[in-house]
């Protein structure tokens, strides 16, 4: 059986808070394995260094390599969230965590971003089902959502980031003329997630 794996993209010897970066996949009848090398993968790796370059030596970053490449029945990106927390829970302690994912990634991060280690979610380009929910009580959300998505429906992710909204603190950024894959704009989406996660997981003072 397939497991998940954790790449390391920034590893402090004092590190304050820790930032797993969720990955995006597809839904395949053969449900394949995830490699290194496919774009959904490689889309997450300037994200990642953006955020580790922004904590400057103080947040722990590390990518996720999901289990398989799709959303199964049987097992989840969010599943492979929660087993990474528990790997950098063994690593760090109990330091707060934070999630970013892009697309079917977005959508883990807010679905386990209810566990209680966590502190901040950042969702980019979710793919979203209208009727997803959460109850992010206590936590710091904010999804980013390019206008020219035609992947990841903006409204639906509008209509779950509304419902998130009743019971936490979440904010909603449109990108103007950006699509799914994040090419156009890129650097608004990079600069979003690290400041935000900066913000909310590191103290005043550290930053």
């Amino acid at each position: 059986m397939s497991q998940p794996r954790l790449v390391a993209t920034r590893t402090p010897p004092r590190a304050e808070a820790v930032v797993l970066v969720l990955h995006g996949g597809d839904q395949r009848p053969e449900d394949p394995l995830v490699s290194p090398w496919q774009l959904s993968v490689l889309r997450m790796v300037p994200v990642a260094a953006r955020i580790a370059r922004a904590g400057r030596g103080r947040l722990a970053v590390h990518r996720v390599l999901n289990a398989r490449r799709g959303w199964g029945t049987g097992r989840t990106p969010v599943d492979d969230a929660r087993w990474a927390m528990d790997r950098v829970g063994e690593r760090y302690g109990d330091l707060p965590v934070g999630l970013v994912g892009h697309s079917l990634g977005g959508r883990a991060a807010l679905l386990a971003g209810q566990d209680p280690r966590v502190a901040a979610v950042v969702a980019l380009n979710p793919w979203l089902h209208r009727a997803d929910d959460a109850d992010l009580a206590g936590r710091r959300v904010l999804l980013v959502h390019g206008t020219e998505d035609r992947v990841a429906e903006p409204e639906r992710a509008r209509a779950v980031a509304d419902r998130l909204r009743r019971r936490a603190d979440v904010e909603w950024r449109e990108v103007p003329g950006a699509g799914h894959a994040m090419l156009r704009h890129r650097p608004v989406f990079e600069r979003a997630a690290a400041d935000f996660l900066t913000e909310t997981l590191l103290p005043p003072g550290v930053r």
